[in-house]
């Protein structure tokens, strides 16, 4: 039987916001993903934590006519992904990842894309993940490197901490999480169950047109960022966006910026 459904830890009330602040970017990654995860030519996958659907319309995009899930707890995410839909494919449906509404082996493939951090009880969604999965399918996920790979991040949080202690805890528990680090996917994946589990890490770009187009998606609300962000006095932000502003510019007059984005990969195969 599924777990019992569990929460989120994720700020997730505005599809529109999410899809400007990090959406963009996870549709670049769920390309460079795919090809890293490897899924069986055909069959029924899934997308879990699917947001607004960056990797389920890649999955789409790639495998025409084929059925193609996503599934995500946050209904106003379901709703901006829904509306993006030229036809009925693919599919975007409420689902917890530690209590799939699947039947066992239901699909061939299954990938989580820069969620499993974010779910209190990642072991559980990763069995979850496998029950739903096929003996021989494949299951894959990634999430970024915050630590080592994710320069837009650390631009910000490294420059906000030093202005406010209280960022701190914030960046911390994303850049400190076990399941960011190097081994932590991996170490997941076989604690599951997995077999042949392997590891890639994946880069790519994110293309800013100036720094208001950085800077304005890390006010729209959703996920950590926004949460800190909702709660700071006004002068506090200002101080903080001076400080920024500066790290982004770097001496130079502001406009476009190109600053690269890293994720670690897994795919493991169902016994």
């Amino acid at each position: 039987m599924p777990a019992q459904a569990l929460s989120t830890t994720y700020h997730a009330s505005n599809g529109a916001a999410y899809e400007a602040w990090l959406g963009r970017w996870a549709s670049r990654l769920a390309r460079v993903f795919l090809d890293f995860a490897d899924f069986p030519d055909a069959g029924d996958i899934l997308d879990v934590g699917c947001g607004t659907g960056a990797l389920t319309f890649a999955m789409a995009e790639r495998w025409p006519g084929r059925r193609v899930v996503g599934a995500d707890l946050a209904e106003p995410f379901l709703a901006h992904a829904r509306a993006r839909r030229s036809g009925e494919q693919p599919t975007f449906e409420i689902g917890d990842a530690c209590a799939l509404p699947y039947r066992d082996g239901q699909f061939v493939g299954a990938a989580a894309q820069l969620v499993l951090m974010f779910i209190p009880r990642p072991e559980v969604a990763i069995q979850e993940i496998r029950r739903v999965t096929r003996p021989g399918g494949r299951v894959a996920a990634a999430l970024w490197d915050f630590r080592g790979g994710l320069v837009f991040q650390r631009l910000l949080w490294d420059t906000a901490v030093a202005i406010d202690p209280e960022a701190r805890s914030t960046r911390d528990r994303l850049f400190a999480s076990p399941l960011v680090l190097p081994d932590g996917l991996l170490n997941l994946f076989r604690a599951g169950g997995l077999k042949d589990v392997e590891r890639q890490s994946l880069t790519i770009r994110m293309d800013f047109e100036n720094f208001e187009d950085y800077w304005q998606p890390f006010l729209g609300g959703q996920g950590p960022v926004g949460a800190y962000f909702a709660k700071l006095a006004p002068a506090l932000r200002g101080r903080i966006e001076e400080a920024v502003r500066d790290a982004y510019c770097c001496g130079e007059a502001d406009g476009a910026r190109s600053l690269t984005a890293t994720a670690w990969a897994v795919r493991g195969t169902v016994p």
